[in-house]
């Protein structure tokens, strides 16, 4: 966890940075109930087999259900937009005799299905009804290779030098067996069932080609919990999220996205993503007392705001001291170590989410992180910020590693493009 952290939560349109949103609330059942009468037509022909008519006078959906994340564009969906409510990660390795033409096959299957998931239609093939009467409900789906990919596909002079393995880190108890993997899936959106219904949806597309090797579930807060836009909060009771970059910083793109006439050409807009199970040892955190909370982080607990003073928004005093001449902001405050210009300009944009995977017969909750990052280099963002963590974050005490994976995301497919495409067909 760092303090250069999670988008601000969302609880209007207006607050869905870079989401592309629908002119109106309509359902896919309104739609579908009205095509006659107005000629709309929703995606490829036949995209409406297997779901009844709606009478033409159906009630709007709310404006959660309606919102829309668009497939194409210069880079993939779930990157930029705020965090979601609900969020599945699963990973996939090739199966014995899958090569590069099997792999083709299978992410174009997976773009034309999240293309039509993500309009609100169902999928194109044995739909599920899952998300039968639901909208979009902004869901997205990221596509990312692993290091193992390239090696299975005869495209190792391809593979970028940024997917080196990710060091060792003195809080790591990594499972290898939920860590990496040949493909990454993250599925986000503001509906259980919407996001469950994509998670099913692409496992099935997988066919033969791919097994899954693990798959893990998550949670944010839901848009409209809190009366006004506020920064989330994760399972410590943290305001979490204070410092992550903003789309409309100057270097923004710099940090977070592989430019045009970077090596290698393919992933040209796109980024890459390390992705980190991170166990909360909540049983720890919570015997301490709030004024120990804070010292830990080195911000506010109830409003986030930096204990040298001011709001959340206010730039933290490294040098502020007390009466009796102690650092206001302890030297080994998480917010301090993990700060950009404490790491050599170091910046990631984080997009996690939260989990709660059930709790041990001793009482003890297996709860965390879903930590995902985004930058242009990893050698460059998360990993001088973790070892700085490494050497001294009063936070590592609280937390555990559990599992690791570093993907590379290329950038958004045109119309008529499948993820990954310039890779494997290039």
């Amino acid at each position: 966890m760092t303090d250069q952290s999670v988008p601000k939560a969302r609880t209007s349109a207006d607050d869905n940075i870079g989401r592309p949103r629908t002119a109106d609330g309509i359902s896919r059942r309104t739609l579908l109930g009205t095509a006659g009468a107005t000629g709309l037509v929703l995606g490829a022909a036949g995209a409406a087999a297997g779901y009844a008519a709606a009478p033409a006078q159906a009630t709007p959906l709310s404006s959660l259900g309606a919102g829309r994340a668009m497939f194409h564009g210069k880079h993939q969906p779930g990157i930029t937009e705020g965090l979601q409510a609900r969020g599945h990660l699963i990973a996939f390795d090739l199966t014995a005799g899958a090569s590069r033409k099997e792999a083709a096959a299978l992410l174009r299957r997976w773009s034309q299905t999240a293309e039509r998931l993500m309009a609100g239609e169902p999928a194109a093939h044995g739909d599920t009804d899952v998300a039968r009467d639901a909208g979009p409900s902004s869901l997205t789906v990221t596509f990312g290779f692993g290091r193992s990919f390239f090696t299975r596909t005869g495209l190792e002079q391809q593979r970028p030098d940024a997917l080196a393995p990710l060091p060792e880190f003195s809080s790591d108890r990594l499972d290898k067996a939920r860590s990496n993997g040949d493909l990454w899936v993250q599925i986000g959106a503001d509906d259980a069932l919407v996001a469950f219904h994509a998670l099913r949806a692409l496992q099935k597309d997988a066919g033969s080609a791919a097994r899954v090797r693990w798959q893990m579930n998550g949670f944010n807060r839901s848009p409209g919990a809190t009366a006004h836009p506020m920064t989330a909060r994760n399972l410590m009771g943290q305001i979490d999220g204070t410092r992550n970059p903003k789309p409309d910083a100057p270097d923004f793109d710099r940090q977070i996205f592989v430019p045009d006439g970077g090596r290698p050409s393919w992933m040209a807009n796109g980024s890459y993503a390390v992705v980190r199970r991170i166990r909360m040892l909540l049983d720890d955190w919570e015997q301490l007392s709030v004024t120990e909370q804070e010292d830990v982080i080195g911000r506010r607990k109830s409003d986030g705001a930096p204990l040298s003073g001011g709001t959340e928004a206010t730039a933290m005093d490294l040098d502020r001291t007390d009466k009796a001449g102690d650092l206001v902001v302890p030297v080994n405050a998480h917010a301090r170590v993990t700060r950009p210009d404490q790491n050599g300009g170091a910046a990631m944009l984080r997009r996690p989410f939260s989990y709660h995977d059930g709790i041990a017969a001793d009482g003890v909750p297996d709860a965390g992180l879903l930590f995902i990052c985004w930058q242009a280099d990893p050698l460059r963002g998360f990993v001088p910020v973790q070892r700085k963590l490494d050497r001294g974050d009063a936070l590592s005490q609280f937390v555990r590693h559990e599992a690791s994976g570093l993907f590379a995301v290329p950038g958004g497919a045109a119309q008529g493009e499948y993820v990954g495409q310039r890779l494997l067909e290039g």
